[in-house]
């Protein structure tokens, strides 16, 4: 009976790989954020039936109006709000946002509806595939006991993997083709099953041992930016006392052509991962009695740039004779990297509250974000034009995105505060870097 079982379930897992291979598989990509968005798209494009599930109506009716031209032999992206879909499909990834509640701890409730859902409506021979970012052994330990009560057992009966998500909005050098996937299950055969649906879409699949280990490098990934980017940071505060610059020497010293990686300072940090991760970890490491001290440091350092940009702002309108109160400020950028539309954990919001504090008048171009709603602020983007420029008091740089006219600018404004050296080129006693 026993061998009979076993050979069921081999069965199973040859039928599922086979069906990868051949993309006769159906997939259901759960939330269509950012990340699910494109990997749902890139589904299509490989020729798989792929479904997106959103519980944001919005969203749903916004993906099936233009689903940004990716189609196959199988048709167009679709959305849906109906967990039952899932019912129909072999294969369903979970990218789900996740972030930190009120005592900045991890907030997965995001995936535990979803993987509640899924636990609903799981069957035989899928496959299970996680990408939202956790904390190490969550997999194991949150996500795998929910699906268990479907009294469904992974790696006989169905297959869990992770992998996690490595999207970079805006880097038009790698997409989800080219960058390296890494891939782990809770078992073998689910690692196996997890290598076979990644292989389909990406050019290169790179297996780690467990999922603990997947969990974490993801997070290593982004603390390795959050540290260098604090390091960056505080030296420029230091370097901007002593006269010395800062943008000159993270130039000088990237031209050693080993040993040295070129970060930039700027006014603080933003999007999904690298304000959230640490915090991550730091929760982690706090339930085995461990602080992860230079991790923490670096969030302290970056979380305090915001604050002296708005000091920036303050004397550089002192130098003028301008008070801060009733001065308009023109902000250039609200999203939170150059390029992209997305203003999660933008540190121009912080900034330009406390501006607003101050007594500043205070309105923003973006051309990427054409409002805000955002607690306390509420704006539409200002055309920037000639009127808005030399009728600005001062104009603070955020977001460099490629777009401004930056000569224009320059000579336009009065007064400007670059956190970026995106003025690098034209060069003026009215411009203060950080």
């Amino acid at each position: 009976m026993a061998m009979m079982q076993m050979n069921s379930q081999m069965v199973i897992a040859v039928e599922l790989e086979r069906a990868l291979q051949e993309k006769t598989t159906r997939i259901a990509v759960v939330g269509l954020g950012h990340v699910g968005l494109l990997l749902a798209e890139r589904f299509v494009a490989a020729g798989f039936d792929t479904v997106g599930i959103d519980t944001d109506a919005t969203r749903v009716d916004e993906v099936n109006g233009h689903s940004g031209g990716a189609y196959s032999a199988r048709g167009e992206l679709v959305a849906s709000k109906d967990y039952d879909v899932i019912n129909s499909r072999e294969v369903v990834c979970v990218c789900v946002p996740t972030g930190i509640d009120q005592h900045l701890q991890p907030d997965l409730s995001h995936i535990k509806a979803a993987t509640q859902q899924i636990a609903a409506r799981l069957h035989a021979g899928q496959l299970i595939v996680v990408e939202s970012t956790v904390f190490p052994g969550a997999t194991e330990e949150f996500i795998l006991p929910i699906l268990s009560k479907s009294g469904l057992s992974a790696g006989r009966d169905y297959y869990l993997g992770y992998s996690p998500n490595r999207i970079d909005p805006g880097n038009e050098r790698h997409d989800l083709r080219t960058i390296p996937k890494l891939v782990a299950g809770v078992t073998d055969t689910c690692q196996a099953m997890t290598v076979a649906l990644y292989t389909q879409i990406t050019s290169k699949v790179i297996p780690v041992s467990t999922t603990q280990v997947a969990e974490m490098a993801k997070l290593l990934g982004n603390m390795f930016r959050n540290v260098n980017i604090a390091l960056v940071n505080e030296l420029a505060l230091f370097c901007e006392q002593s006269g010395i610059n800062i943008w000159e020497v993270i130039e000088a010293a990237a031209t050693k052509p080993f040993g040295f990686m070129k970060f930039t300072p700027g006014p603080g940090v933003g999007g999904h991962c690298i304000p959230v991760d640490p915090l991550y970890l730091s929760w982690c490491a706090r339930k085995w009695g461990f602080q992860i001290r230079f991790v923490e440091l670096a969030s302290s350092i970056n979380s305090r740039m915001p604050e002296h940009v708005m000091n920036k702002v303050v004397n550089a309108l002192n130098t003028v004779g301008k008070p801060v109160k009733g001065s308009a400020i023109l902000v250039l950028g609200v999203a939170y990297k150059p390029n992209v539309g997305d203003t999660c954990h933008s540190p121009a919001f912080l900034i330009m509250e406390r501006l607003r504090a101050l007594g500043a008048e205070v309105v923003y171009n973006d051309p990427y974000v054409p409002s805000i709603s955002h607690e306390r602020l509420a704006l539409e983007s200002v055309a920037l034009d000639k009127e808005a420029l030399q009728g600005a008091d001062c104009v603070l740089l955020v977001t460099n995105h490629r777009d401004y006219p930056y000569q224009r600018i320059a000579n336009q404004a009065k007064l400007i505060v670059d956190t970026r050296n995106a003025f690098a080129d034209y060069p003026g006693p009215h411009i203060h870097l950080l």
